[in-house]
C-alpha cells in the first residue's frame, strides 16, 4: 500500500517536470525567429513546433511512460542542441551586444584593456 503511494507520487512529480520542461520548451521555439533556425541550420520552426506541442499534448493527457519519456528526450535535444545554436545566431545571450566574457553589465571588468 505505502509502496504504491509513493510509486503513484513519483510518478506525478515526474509527469510535472515532463509537463513543465516541454511547455518552455514549446514557448522558447515559439518565440525564436523562423530565419534563426535556417540560420543555426536546424529543422524548421514549424518542425520544432509540432514536435513539442505533440509533446506537450501527450504529456498533459496520455499517461503513458514510453511516450513521455520519447517527449523528454525530445525536449531535450531542443534544449541541449537547438536553442543554443539560435541564441548563437540571434546575437548571443548578451542581448544582441556581443562582448568579451569580462564584460559585466556597465562594462568590461578589467578596466577596459
Amino acid at each position: 500500500m505505502l509502496r504504491a503511494g509513493f510509486d503513484f507520487g513519483l510518478w506525478l512529480v515526474l509527469n510535472l517536470v515532463f509537463v513543465v520542461s516541454s511547455v518552455t520548451a514549446l514557448i522558447m521555439a515559439a518565440m525564436a525567429r523562423e530565419d534563426a533556425y535556417r540560420a543555426a541550420d536546424k529543422q524548421k520552426k514549424s518542425f520544432w513546433l509540432i514536435i513539442l506541442g505533440i509533446t506537450v499534448a501527450l504529456n498533459l493527457f496520455v499517461s503513458v511512460l514510453f511516450l513521455s519519456i520519447a517527449g523528454l528526450i525530445a525536449t531535450i535535444v531542443f534544449f541541449v542542441d537547438v536553442r543554443p545554436a539560435l541564441k548563437q545566431v540571434s546575437g548571443g545571450g548578451r542581448g544582441g551586444r556581443g562582448g568579451s566574457s569580462s564584460d559585466g553589465p556597465y562594462g568590461p571588468y578589467n578596466g577596459g584593456r
